[in-house]
Formats: structure tokens, C-alpha cells, sequence
């Protein structure tokens, strides 16, 4: 039931991210006509901007974050711990609070550019971003924190979102003003935010996967099974249909 339920769901969703982008183009040749005044279309055309970026939240609040894993029937076979846990920890703790760091970053550093002209944000230092970075580990580590760092990811996504929407609508060129622009091989912003989301997401699972309940504090980690990557499998699954949502609209 649950199974079925899920493929449902995904459905829904991959048919609704296939029809909105032609909806919004349509909306946007109604805009044109009037592109000085405010009318109904314009308005309808704005607003579409935050339908994917809270799709995206909203699904990854409710199945990307509160992981379950299975920690029955620890034999020494199937279990990471010593050096090379430590490896593992050390590695996804430092990646995951580098790109929260920098995402952050880019979100301040858009509203910065766009909103508040004349006011330079300065780029932090080599000791400044260090220090930031071991303070999100800090947090990544402490549970009621790493929950609270999920949601600021969440809200930082959308405000990225609204920025790089405002971007598309008013024709603005992002230059090397702008901190997203070492990311911009990729010539789409809305698809460099969703890759970074997504790094961070996989980045977050695994952390969730190695910090599960005791498992830091026993310091042994029990090996993924196969019901332990459904939900990285799951999530795969819906961010390809938000790049395909990304690609068709561009």
C-alpha cells in the first residue's frame, strides 16, 4: 500500500512538473503583451515563480529529513567503526558544512547585489569561513540543531529561488559581482541551485545515516542495507523531475 502510494504520488507530481512550465510560458506571452502594467497574467506569472521551489520544500521537509534506519542485527561483518568510520565522519561533516556555508553565502550575497545597491558584502576571509564552517559541524552534530539547519537550508533554497526568478524576469546578466557566478558553467542558475541542493541533500542523508540514534556514540555504524537506500533512491527520482521541470522552462 505504501509502495503504491508513493508511485502515485510521484506521478502526480512528474505530470504536474511536465505541464507547468508550458503553463507558465503561456502566462509569460500574456505578460509580454502588457509587460509595463500590472495585469492579471503578470501577477499569475510572479507567483508561478514559487509553486517548484515550495514543491521541492515541501517534499523534502516531509521525506529528506526525519530518516529511519534499521539498526537490528549489528553482526561485526556489517559494521564500520575505527579509522575508517572516522574517515567517513570527517569527510561528509566537512562537505556538508562547506556547501551550507557557501550556499548561505550566495543567498546573502544575491539579496545583497539585487536589493540593496551600494552596500558591498564583503567576502569572508580564509580564517572567518573556517571558523563558520566548524560551527555548522558543531551544529550538524547536536540533533535538535541538524533539524533547525535542514529548515534554514529549505528557506535559503527558496529565497535563491525568488532571486533567481526576479533575475529571469527583469533580464538581469549575472556577472562575477555575483558569488553564484563561479558555479555558472552550467549557464543556468535555477539548475546550479537545484545541483547544490541536491549535494547537499545526499550529503545530509549520509550524515543521517552515520549519526543515526547511538551510533557515533557506540562508534560503530552498521552498513547500509537495501531498505536503507530507498529513500536516496527516492530522492534521486524526484530531483531528476525537478531538472527536467528546470530544463523545459529555460
Amino acid at each position: 500500500m505504501i509502495i503504491k502510494n508513493n508511485t502515485t504520488n510521484l506521478l502526480v507530481t512528474v505530470s504536474f512538473l511536465l505541464i507547468l512550465p508550458l503553463v507558465q510560458k503561456q502566462w509569460f506571452n500574456l505578460y509580454s503583451f502588457n509587460i509595463n502594467d500590472i495585469s492579471f497574467y503578470s501577477v499569475l506569472y510572479y507567483l508561478s515563480g514559487t509553486i517548484c521551489p515550495s514543491l521541492v520544500c515541501l517534499n523534502s521537509f516531509k521525506n529528506y529529513t526525519y530518516y529511519n534506519f534499521n539498526k537490528n542485527d549489528i553482526h561485526s561483518k556489517h559494521i564500520i567503526n575505527g579509522r575508517r568510520l572516522l574517515l567517513l565522519v570527517a569527510i561528509n561533516l566537512i562537505f556538508l558544512s562547506y556547501f551550507i556555508a557557501d550556499y548561505l553565502y550566495i543567498n546573502f550575497d544575491l539579496i545583497f547585489n539585487l536589493f540593496l545597491e551600494g552596500i558591498k558584502l564583503p567576502k569572508p576571509d580564509i580564517l572567518h569561513f573556517v571558523f563558520f564552517i566548524f560551527s555548522i559541524s558543531i551544529l550538524l552534530i547536536i540533533k535538535k540543531s541538524k533539524f533547525l539547519l535542514k529548515k534554514i537550508i529549505l528557506i535559503n533554497f527558496i529565497l535563491i529561488s525568488l532571486c533567481l526568478w526576479h533575475l529571469q524576469i527583469n533580464n538581469i546578466n549575472v556577472d562575477d559581482q555575483f558569488h553564484i557566478f563561479r558555479y555558472f558553467g552550467l549557464n543556468d542558475l535555477n539548475l546550479i541551485n537545484i545541483f547544490i541542493l541536491l549535494a547537499i541533500e545526499i550529503s545530509f542523508f549520509t550524515w543521517s545515516f552515520l549519526s543515526y540514534k547511538t551510533n557515533l556514540s557506540d562508534w560503530i555504524v552498521k552498513k547500509p542495507q537495501k531498505g536503507d537506500l530507498i529513500p536516496f533512491l527516492n530522492m534521486f527520482s524526484f530531483y531528476f523531475f525537478i531538472i527536467i521541470y528546470y530544463s523545459i522552462l529555460a
